[in-house]
């Protein structure tokens, strides 16, 4: 049997005398071995899935964290960095792919390492809380917004975002911005005195929080959720729908988001989308709505407008 890095860890010399925090562990993460453990997911899937379990909580009185590095070179920092301050042990686990041969080599230059295990392609490896790197965690937003560490696009408004945003005409009733991200699609919805009301719908909650900042509006409600499983019936979808899940890219999800869409329009309802022009989802557009047409898009994004969805 193929065991992961921290189970290893733990058979060759990690040890932890309390409660173990773990921080944003994706579904299905190997907890063998360990014994009291609290969790902090801020992606609903995995949210729901460590609350499932019965695992999550704030991690008070931990006597080690251990950081599963996100794709965020920022946000990893951060984490790290908020680890240390907590004290005791402090756990790295990630994916070369995910900067941690960086990060390690940083964590070197200023305290001890008691111990690595370097497999599949990663690195986990842990020391003992104290004197922490000197990283840079400022997060540079768009000027005008609120962003965070390691949500899609914290530093700059996207550009098929603001290039959906020119095809927003006269929006009236009640709009669903499915995955609503950091709430820039959602603030340029609620400049049209026509909106009654706007669920914005997505499942990273820091994302979602900078949102309900962003927008500030009675219209607007935060909706913390897989937007693959949301309910609803509206009168208009807009979405720019994420495409990855790691580094690959994955046009399933954006088949989902349409699939939602179609469900939860109303009979006359209709999807404004944007999508990079590689991406193939015309066929899927075809098959959850009776009529589809394309507007002016660009050279990386194309624009699609999708009415009377088939049920």
């Amino acid at each position: 049997m193929r065991h992961s890095r921290l189970h290893t860890a733990l058979a060759e010399g990690l040890t932890i005398d309390g409660t173990s925090h773990i921080v944003r562990p994706p579904v299905g993460y190997d907890l063998a071995g360990l014994r009291d453990v609290t969790i902090e997911a801020t992606f609903y899937p995995d949210h729901q899935y460590w609350r499932a379990a019965g695992l999550v909580g704030e991690g008070t009185g931990r006597a080690a964290t251990l950081v599963v590095l996100p794709r965020s070179k920022t946000l990893a920092r951060q984490t790290i960095l908020d680890a240390i301050a907590a004290g005791g042990v402090v756990i790295v686990d990630g994916q070369k792919t995910d900067g941690v041969e960086s990060i390690y080599k940083d964590i070197r230059k200023v305290c001890a390492i008691n111990g690595v295990i370097a497999k599949g392609h990663g690195r986990l490896f842990w020391f003992s809380a104290g004197k922490a790197p000197a990283w840079d965690v400022a997060v540079k937003s768009p000027e005008g917004y609120t962003t965070a560490a390691g949500v899609f696009s914290e530093s700059k408004i996207d550009a098929g975002s603001a290039l959906l945003a020119t095809h927003l005409d006269d929006l009236k009733g009640d709009i669903a911005d499915l995955g609503a991200g950091w709430g820039y699609l959602s603030r340029e919805i609620l400049k049209h005195d026509g909106v009654t009301k706007l669920d914005m719908i997505e499942a990273e909650k820091t994302a979602l929080d900078c949102a309900v900042t962003n927008t500030d509006d009675p219209r607007a409600m935060a909706i913390w959720a897989d937007a693959l499983d949301h309910q609803g019936a509206y009168d208009v979808v807009v979405s720019n729908p994420p495409f990855h899940t790691s580094r690959d890219g994955n046009p399933d999800l954006g088949r989902g988001f349409i699939a939602t869409a179609a469900r939860i329009l109303k009979p006359r309802g209709q999807l404004l989308m944007v999508a990079n022009r590689h991406l193939p989802y015309e066929a899927e557009l075809d098959a959850k709505f009776a009529h589809i047409e394309e507007l002016s898009g660009s050279g990386a994004f194309k624009i699609f407008r999708a009415s009377r969805p088939k049920r």
